[in-house]
């Protein structure tokens, strides 16, 4: 196994510490390198296409403190393995260091950790944004992000957020276990998300429209809204259009990696029943 770099940098936002490998770093420098000028999203994931499925990879201070000096949080690279969260965001940092002519390795820490952390600011655990509506409400107010609502119909649907599956289930997360004392800030987060209200597109709208089809564009960022007690997003990925049919480029779970999904996002949907429908955020 290659060895795994642990390495302290000063860089203008206040950053502890990084985790990575060689592989990270050579992966994002070469695809900043060969990145057209005009590259988005969709450009950088087809990058990562096949790379494995693995969850939870941003927990390693947590799960092996030893191995890392201390279970304090520290901002995670991981190219080889991703899950539908850090794909987003590593190809959302990807997109935004190209689009500001920024293409070095440090440029992308800066803009990987302005996603992770609210307003960037990486502090402890409790300032990685973990509700996916609170990373989108906190990159919105930053001007990173737009989230469409509009117009309406396709966006009939309304979800009144009621999160709060962290704080009712601390022993899922490693980090909440070893820090009991992070529980009521996460329970304050939820409370402030909850109650708030997004338009979304029901699942049974994601259809081969014209109306959906200037709606939806490729490379928009697809959030899915579920109905799961405590949670608001039940998975991410990619808007890609395909023979006039919408479909998802996804770190899979069911798939074990990377995949632009072969069905269209509508009859994905519909195998899933507690999906209710998809959000749409753009980068600005």
């Amino acid at each position: 196994m290659k060895r795994l770099l642990y390495l302290l940098l000063l860089l203008p936002l206040s950053v502890h510490a990084q985790i990575y490998e060689r592989a990270d770093s050579m992966t994002i420098c070469r695809l900043l390198k060969k990145a057209p000028d005009n590259s988005g999203t969709l450009w950088f994931a087809r990058q990562l296409l096949g790379r494995p499925y693995v969850g939870q990879t941003l927990e390693v201070a947590y799960m092996k403190p030893d191995a890392y000096g201390s279970d304090d949080e520290q901002l995670v690279v991981n190219t080889r393995q991703l899950d539908c969260t850090t794909l987003v965001e590593t190809v959302t940092a990807l997109t935004l260091c190209v689009r500001q002519g920024k293409k070095t390795w440090n440029d992308y820490l800066r803009a990987l950790q302005t996603l992770r952390y609210r307003q960037g600011a990486l502090k402890n655990y409790t300032s990685r944004l973990h509700y996916f509506s609170d990373w989108i409400g906190d990159k919105v107010s930053m001007q990173l992000v737009k989230e469409i609502q509009e117009p309406c119909p396709p966006f009939t649907g309304v979800q009144t957020l009621k999160v709060n599956y962290m704080s009712q289930h601390p022993q899922s997360y490693q980090a909440l276990k070893a820090h009991p004392e992070f529980v009521p800030v996460i329970r304050q987060q939820e409370e402030v998300l909850t109650g708030q209200t997004f338009r979304y597109i029901p699942k049974t709208a994601i259809r081969n429209t014209a109306l959906l089809r200037q709606t939806v564009h490729d490379g928009d960022i697809i959030a899915i809204t579920c109905n799961k007690p405590g949670l608001d997003i039940a998975h991410l990925g990619f808007a890609v259009w395909k023979k006039n049919e919408l479909h998802l480029l996804n770190a899979s779970q069911l798939h074990k990696k990377v995949v632009l999904e072969p069905m269209t996002l509508y009859k994905y949907m519909q195998k899933h029943p507690s999906f209710t429908g998809i959000r749409i955020i753009r980068i600005k």
